[in-house]
């Protein structure tokens, strides 16, 4: 058996321990659908759950590790039951060529319509 939060962190789902040590005592990770402590004991088999903002994350472990191990490695350790990211939550990312300078203000008007932070008093927007 290891500890929840040991486990968490081995198969690289949190990229600190004190992150998961945090999503335990928040109340965002469950086992088996009950909510856990930090330091519960997972085990193979165990079904764990993981809340995130707008949908939940579901693992079933597959192999007990504490001791984080590369991501090829890491991820044969669970199987991944988690639905498909929505789409609402995979917005797009607004890049510009680097070395090309502060942005225009008619740059700054077209990031923040994508980022959907519009707030309409532009009247000669284009």
């Amino acid at each position: 058996m290891a500890r929840l939060d040991v486990w968490l962190w081995s198969v690289r789902l949190f990229k600190t321990r004190s992150l998961a040590t945090d999503a335990c005592k928040g109340g965002h990770i469950r086992v088996n659908e009950k909510p856990v402590k930090p330091a519960q004991q997972v085990k193979v088999g165990d079904r764990v759950s993981w809340r995130q903002p707008g949908w939940v994350r579901e693992f079933e472990v597959t192999q007990l590790i504490t001791k984080r191990v590369g991501a090829p490695v890491a991820v044969t350790c669970y199987i991944d039951h988690s639905p498909e990211r929505p789409a609402h939550l995979s917005t797009p990312v607004a890049r510009r060529d680097r070395g090309a300078g502060r942005p225009t203000k008619k740059d700054r008007r077209a990031l923040d319509r994508l980022r959907g932070r519009d707030d309409g008093f532009g009247a000669f927007d284009e």
